[in-house]
């Protein structure tokens, strides 16, 4: 009985508290972590490439009207800004394109004005009105296909071509002394935009007429 009541007490005692583990240390995790994912840039708005000035978000135009909606400010003031850190380029022809909606002499009228709302802004924000020249092209010059609304919206777009710039070529030949780059030809020529007709009209539009479509 004896016995039974002393197991019992060296049982409760073993109990009683936590259990120290020794001679145990903490290991530490060895590896190298993955690397940040980068972010992919984001592209330019505007950006000159070969004969255009390629602009990826629309010019906004109040319905049916040649009135540029104020939240396009932001993208007409970089299209100037492009267009002043690029003195190569001589000449623009800013062209307006409409939908295959309405009436083909209201869409060539809406388009002409339209363009011209553009040379207007840009020649009121430090372009030179020598460089610029407007024209519309109403429903001519589709991109997109005219029986789905997703691509009447696409042809409504003004763009930009460049119709002269001034070009440098040059001749590079490596020194075989200190394997620098030496020039020892350069040319300077002026670049006409293949196909153009030489149309420089800066003629104001006549006043649009009213017809349906969604402009």
């Amino acid at each position: 009985m004896k016995l039974a009541k002393i197991l019992v007490i060296v049982a409760a005692a073993g109990c009683g508290g936590p259990v120290t583990f020794q001679g145990q240390s903490t290991l530490p995790i060895q590896g190298t972590p993955p690397p940040p994912v980068a972010e992919a840039p984001t592209p330019p708005r505007v950006e000159v490439r070969d004969n255009k000035i390629e602009i990826h978000e629309k010019i906004q135009f109040d319905w049916d009207k040649a009135t540029i909606k104020p939240e396009s400010d932001d993208l007409m003031n970089e299209i100037a800004s492009v267009i002043t850190k690029n003195p190569q380029i001589k000449k623009i022809r800013i062209e307006g394109h409409a939908s295959s909606d309405g009436s083909e002499p209201h869409n060539l009228t809406l388009s002409d004005q339209r363009a011209k709302a553009v040379m207007k802004y840009l020649t009121e924000h430090g372009i030179a009105a020598a460089e610029l020249t407007a024209k519309g092209y109403g429903s001519s010059k589709p991109i997109g296909d005219n029986s789905t609304a997703e691509g009447r919206e696409q042809n409504r777009r003004v763009e930009f071509t460049i119709l002269e710039q001034d070009v440098t070529q040059k001749k590079v030949e490596i020194d075989p002394k200190t394997g620098k780059e030496k020039v020892v030809d350069e040319k300077h020529e002026t670049v006409t935009a293949p196909g153009d007709t030489g149309d420089t009209s800066t003629k104001p539009a006549p006043t649009a007429t009213k017809g349906k479509g969604g402009h």
